[in-house]
């Protein structure tokens, strides 16, 4: 196999007993040598072609004229529907309590409309009822992410918060309009913490209803997203409708994507702080920064913090994919969170993005991370923007799913769905 320029290819690729000749323009090769490092070209197109194969006929399932409508209870900024929408869902409804979340979601997901919801008091679920059977929508699949902050393993943990009763309101909506599929996903810890009790309620309560739930931790950079990050999902089906399996990984761990290719093409912003709305100033270097750059022509909520110049001195200390305790004392003894002064390392994927945004730095540049660095590495595409002050949106992108996650989580929903209503045609 041949690559460079115009020429070309003189490679041959057996495929079912045929020899195929294949042009492989230098810049495709490049990107290649990028996702599949250690390969022989032959191993790479092999692999471009299965994958493309399995995804053309996914492409086909989304093409068909079955229209699923999707509910998202506890939406946030709508990083799930997000993934739910671009695996070809129609995303109806987005329910939360906070109002930039949903001024943000309700700016990004098409037609879909907004409430604006105290899930805590169950009542309220009957304002989501009527306006359903108003427009005379039927819920395919009901989706959400209900705070769940005892378990989470960031901050204390109390099994008895309140807040871990939240996915009570999904168990009685689900009840409520008897959606095909059902789609929770939260923190891992959940599956550890208290002896597993909370994770246990929740496949219990489905159950009950007559799903069959499954359960399992998903990891980020297994599906594209440059971001050290698990969760875990449970999905439950009703028994008509089939046996759901998990997306299979689709990407090596060598191959992960890493910071420098998911945000290397932002502007430094060490000359000035930046503006809400500009222009790219160049072009993307990599395949993931073109796909987050795919439906946007100007780049939003890349605006700087203006640190104190003691600030920037001791990020400037510390080395690239370290923390506090690499630096000299007094300061390396000075914090108790693990993560506290951590530099992102420019070949790896990034840590966990949170709600905060003063605990990690630039992998290059003397700042925290732009809300718009944060999205991207959580997998948010550039025509995603983000409204509110920017703490909101900080706390926005750090509450939210992955959104290439939740597209790999709604493929396989879409292709199990897809499957019943062929059955049902024939």
């Amino acid at each position: 196999m041949n690559h460079g320029g115009s020429r070309p290819g003189s490679g041959r690729n057996a495929i079912q007993g045929k020899e195929i000749r294949i042009k492989v323009p230098d810049q495709v090769f490049e990107q290649l040598d990028l996702f599949f490092p250690g390969k022989t070209a032959q191993e790479r197109i092999r692999e471009c072609l299965e994958y493309g194969i399995k995804h053309k006929g996914r492409e086909k399932l989304n093409t068909n004229d079955m229209q699923l409508n999707v509910v998202d209870l506890f939406s946030g900024a709508g990083g799930l529907s997000r993934g739910f929408m671009d695996a070809s869902f129609n995303v109806v409804l987005g329910i939360d309590f906070d109002d930039a979340a949903l001024k943000t979601f309700k700016e990004n997901h098409g037609d879909a409309d907004i409430m604006k919801l105290d899930l805590f008091n169950h009542d309220n679920l009957h304002h989501i009822t009527d306006y359903l059977e108003e427009r005379d929508i039927k819920v395919d699949v009901l989706i959400g992410g209900p705070p769940c902050q005892g378990y989470s393993l960031a901050g204390p943990r109390n099994e008895h918060d309140e807040r871990n009763t939240l996915y009570e309101a999904m168990v009685k909506f689900a009840n409520m309009t008897k959606p095909k599929v059902v789609v929770l996903e939260n923190v891992p810890g959940l599956l550890k913490l208290f002896d597993g009790k909370g994770a246990q309620r929740i496949v219990d309560d489905f159950t009950d209803l007559g799903y069959n739930m499954q359960k399992k931790i998903l990891y980020a950079p297994d599906f594209g997203v440059p971001q050290i990050r698990k969760r875990v999902f449970f999905v439950g089906v009703l028994p008509e409708y089939g046996n759901f399996e998990y997306p299979t990984p689709f990407v090596e761990p060598e191959s992960y994507i890493t910071c420098e290719q998911a945000i290397g093409d932002l502007p430094s912003l060490e000359e000035d702080l930046g503006t809400e709305i500009a222009e790219y100033p160049n072009v993307a270097g990599t395949m993931y920064e073109e796909l987050m750059r795919a439906n946007s022509d100007k780049l939003y909520n890349h605006v700087g913090t203006q640190h104190e110049q003691k600030t920037i001195d001791l990020i400037a200390m510390v080395p690239e994919g370290k923390n506090f305790r690499a630096l000299p004392a007094p300061y390396n003894t000075m914090f108790k969170y693990n993560e506290a002064l951590t530099r992102y390392h420019s070949q790896r994927p990034s840590l966990t993005i949170n709600t905060g945004h003063r605990s990690h730095f630039h992998y290059k540049w003397n700042r925290i991370p732009t809300v718009r660095e944060s999205a991207r590495l959580q997998s948010f595409p550039d025509d995603f923007i983000f409204y509110g002050n920017k703490s909101q949106q900080y706390r926005q992108v750090g509450n939210a799913v992955p959104p290439l996650l939740g597209k790999a989580v709604g493929l396989q929903v879409k292709e199990l769905l897809s499957k019943v209503e062929e059955t049902m045609n024939v």
